[in-house]
Protein backbone atom coordinates (compact mmCIF):
# COMPACT_ATOMS: atom_id res chain seq x y z
CA UNK A 1 0.00 0.00 0.00
CA UNK A 2 1.47 3.22 -0.92
CA UNK A 3 0.25 7.13 0.80
CA UNK A 4 1.30 8.72 3.26
CA UNK A 5 1.21 7.45 6.50
CA UNK A 6 -0.21 10.51 9.15
CA UNK A 7 -0.15 10.33 13.45
CA UNK A 8 -2.72 11.85 14.95
CA UNK A 9 -2.28 12.81 18.79
CA UNK A 10 -5.22 13.87 20.67
CA UNK A 11 -4.95 16.68 23.49
CA UNK A 12 -6.47 15.72 27.03
CA UNK A 13 -8.43 18.99 26.16
CA UNK A 14 -10.42 20.71 23.20
CA UNK A 15 -9.83 24.66 22.14
CA UNK A 16 -12.43 26.58 21.54
CA UNK A 17 -12.27 29.75 20.44
CA UNK A 18 -9.76 31.48 22.92
CA UNK A 19 -11.29 29.03 25.83
CA UNK A 20 -10.41 25.82 26.38
CA UNK A 21 -12.52 22.89 27.93
CA UNK A 22 -12.35 19.91 29.91
CA UNK A 23 -12.99 16.39 27.78
CA UNK A 24 -15.62 16.25 30.79
CA UNK A 25 -17.28 19.44 29.61
CA UNK A 26 -17.82 18.58 25.79
CA UNK A 27 -21.61 19.21 24.24
CA UNK A 28 -21.79 15.93 23.24
CA UNK A 29 -25.09 17.12 20.89
CA UNK A 30 -22.61 19.22 19.06
CA UNK A 31 -19.57 17.27 18.06
CA UNK A 32 -16.77 18.87 15.90
CA UNK A 33 -17.43 17.34 12.33
CA UNK A 34 -14.01 16.78 10.27
CA UNK A 35 -14.35 15.28 6.31
CA UNK A 36 -12.12 12.35 5.78
CA UNK A 37 -10.22 13.73 2.85
CA UNK A 38 -9.27 17.11 5.48
CA UNK A 39 -8.35 14.06 8.23
CA UNK A 40 -6.50 12.04 5.40
CA UNK A 41 -5.31 14.78 3.66
CA UNK A 42 -4.32 12.68 0.35
CA UNK A 43 -3.03 9.53 3.10
CA UNK A 44 -4.72 6.72 2.70
CA UNK A 45 -4.31 5.19 6.60
CA UNK A 46 -3.46 7.47 9.63
CA UNK A 47 -2.15 6.49 13.19
CA UNK A 48 -4.41 7.90 16.26
CA UNK A 49 -2.84 7.96 19.66
CA UNK A 50 -5.26 7.25 22.80
CA UNK A 51 -4.77 6.68 26.20
CA UNK A 52 -1.38 4.84 25.03
CA UNK A 53 -2.42 3.10 22.56
CA UNK A 54 -2.19 3.25 18.84
CA UNK A 55 -4.72 2.97 16.43
CA UNK A 56 -4.62 2.98 12.62
CA UNK A 57 -7.53 4.09 10.52
CA UNK A 58 -7.64 3.48 6.72
CA UNK A 59 -9.76 3.79 3.90
CA UNK A 60 -10.75 1.03 2.36
CA UNK A 61 -10.27 -0.39 -1.85
CA UNK A 62 -13.91 -0.16 -1.48
CA UNK A 63 -13.73 3.78 -0.05
CA UNK A 64 -15.18 2.28 3.61
CA UNK A 65 -13.06 3.56 7.03
CA UNK A 66 -11.79 0.72 9.09
CA UNK A 67 -10.05 1.60 12.90
CA UNK A 68 -7.83 -1.36 14.15
CA UNK A 69 -6.00 -1.51 17.43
Amino acid sequence: MSGKLIKIEMDKSLAVGSRELSSKAVDLSNPKTITSEVLFNGARELLIKHANESYRLRITNQGKLILTK
